[in-house]
């Protein structure tokens, strides 16, 4: 019996991790949601938060990580950390979601584990909010179908509202974004991760440099995908490396609204 406990509990521990590693398989363009990268002045504090919230956290070179399914978190403190200036609200990506089961359950183990969790709005009760220490503020969703504890779900970005459909066509066409709405947001559908667009009535600035300083996405042909960015215009902020000893590949470019975003292709996953 104790054998057979053994083994159901190491098979458990196994897919679990497997879960929390798990992305989303490319789209036609070879590209698949990545991870948010921060700029924590407190790491340990951020990662209690989002082990607590029930990532996987994992030591990956200098960096701390915390992996969901579809999205892994960057928990980075190096030079020019203490620097970092403001949270996500009033940059132009205001805040970044995930969804659970059941919030009001889920929100009830977190804030028993020490996470500060504020309520929906309207008194919405598939709704929670949960803002780190340096300030990245993170929405929570209810999807009662869902199977795995908690999981990406939306990065979303503030905008004039003229620039709305811009956004939106600039995902699609350079990402292969789905347009469509999710609720009254324009969106685009990518795999792991919905980018929501909304109008914000005061102007946003840059992710650089900020607590969310740039998101990722993961690229199946990376030096072909940067090549064709670039003929496209969009702007290359880093352009194509690969590392010959560990096959890895990345870049990085930003969107005309000031968004750093990452381009990574791993032989391997995290």
């Amino acid at each position: 019996m104790r054998k057979l406990f053994g083994a159901f509990s190491l098979a458990f521990c196994i897919a679990a991790t497997a879960a929390a590693a798990q992305s989303e398989p490319p789209n036609a363009m070879g590209v698949t949601n990545g991870h948010w990268h921060m700029n924590s002045k407190d790491v340990e504090a951020n990662k209690k938060i989002f082990v607590a919230m029930g990532g996987t956290w994992q030591k990956n070179g200098n960096f701390d990580i915390v992996k969901f399914p579809g999205v892994i978190v960057f928990l980075n403190q190096g030079p020019g950390t203490a620097s970092a200036v403001g949270g996500s609200v009033g940059t132009v990506v205001n805040h970044v979601g995930f969804l659970v089961p059941d919030v009001q359950a889920s929100t009830a183990k977190w804030k028993a584990a020490g996470v500060t969790v504020e309520p929906g709005g309207n008194g919405r009760k598939d709704q929670a909010f949960v803002t780190t220490p340096d300030g990245l503020r993170v929405e929570i969703l209810e999807d009662k179908a869902q199977t795995v504890p908690i999981k990406s779900h939306h990065v979303h970005f503030a905008v004039a509202d003229a620039e709305i459909p811009k956004i939106q066509a600039w995902y699609a066409k350079h990402f292969g974004g789905k347009p469509g709405m999710r609720g009254t947001n324009v969106a685009d559908d990518l795999p792991g991760v919905n980018l929501s667009f909304s109008k914000s009535d005061m102007p946003t600035v840059p992710t650089k440099g900020h607590t969310l300083d740039h998101i990722g996405f993961d690229v199946k042909g990376l030096e072909a995908f940067m090549k064709k960015l670039e003929a496209d215009g969009v702007k290359i902020e880093r352009p194509y490396n690969l590392n010959k000893e560990s096959g890895a590949a990345l870049g990085f470019v930003s969107d005309p609204w000031g968004t750093l975003i990452e381009l990574n292709e791993r032989p391997k996953p995290l």
